[in-house]
């Protein structure tokens, strides 16, 4: 029988939230896969216990390396427990690569629930909830991570990014124009630590507020792009979106309803629009 891969979340701070299953765990895997085992040591003294398996590092520099180690293990019938420096295993941390490959050999994937600073920071922010996406990491150069923002500045859903603490100011600036500095936002610093700080705030002031310098590990949430309301075209723009439709090979009558409901207009003003068009033409 094949073994079985189990993911584990690390407190994101107090050690006090670590579940209990995660010292069970710990103390009988086959095999413990830490991104950083002098962490791992720290919180296994912490806990009280005293893993019995192996311990192996498996971070970004390795881990394209040890995977198939690892997945060999899990092919023989070991327990292998994922424990990443903080939070869940493959959220911005190592793990994917390892969960994708034991998948494809139809090994078994669990996981031990644990802290999690996306849905920490999402329910502290007082932004809506309902409707989220992470975005992990920016990319640092500010050209692409202009373009990244860019391509999320109509996103409806609320945005949860994670950021350094020396480019937060950057990254916040970069926010402000791209989604305009009255976005409300909120940057959450050292969650679940002593120095706990929640900052709420427009993302101009949250800008200005970020200049000064900031320390720790921040999760920044945005709120969502506000409902558009129905767009006003011109006569030409209504028929070019319709002539756009039809070329695509959409039927007349179908691509004059779909151009009525995007511009939140009568199909007739559409419609009258397409055949003044016509008649118009040479």
């Amino acid at each position: 029988m094949t073994g079985t891969l189990v993911l584990a979340g690390t407190p994101i701070g107090d050690v006090a939230d670590a579940p209990p299953r995660l010292a069970e765990e710990l103390s009988g895997a086959d095999v413990v896969a830490a991104e950083d085992t002098r962490r791992l040591r720290r919180l296994t003294q912490a806990l009280g216990v005293q893993p019995s398996g192996r311990i192996v590092s498996y971070f970004e520099g390795n881990e394209a390396a040890r995977t198939p180690e690892l997945v060999e293990a899990l092919a023989g019938g070991a327990r292998v427990l994922l424990v990443t420096d903080a939070g869940m295993p493959s959220v911005s941390d190592p793990g994917y690569r390892l969960v994708a490959a034991a998948v494809e050999k139809d090994i078994r994937v669990t996981a031990v629930p644990g802290p999690s600073a996306v849905l920490t920071a999402l329910a502290l922010s007082g932004l809506p909830v309902d409707r989220f996406c992470f975005e992990g990491f920016l990319p640092r150069k500010a050209g692409e991570r202009l373009g990244r923002l860019r391509e999320v500045a109509d996103e409806r859903r609320t945005l949860v990014y994670f950021e350094a603490p020396h480019r937060l100011d950057a990254t916040l600036t970069a926010m402000a124009e791209v989604f305009g500095a009255g976005r409300r936002a909120a940057v959450c610093r050292e969650l679940t630590k002593t120095y706990e700080e929640i900052k709420r705030g427009p993302l101009g002031e949250l800008a200005a507020w970020a200049a000064e310098g900031v320390r720790g590990e921040i999760t920044v949430v945005v709120e969502g792009a506000p409902e558009k309301g129905p767009e006003e075209l011109d006569a030409a723009e209504l028929v070019r979106r319709v002539r756009v439709r039809e070329e695509a090979g959409e039927r007349r009558k179908e691509a004059i309803a779909a151009v009525a409901v995007e511009a939140g207009v009568p199909k007739r003003e559409v419609f009258d629009a397409v055949v003044a068009a016509k008649r118009g033409a040479p």
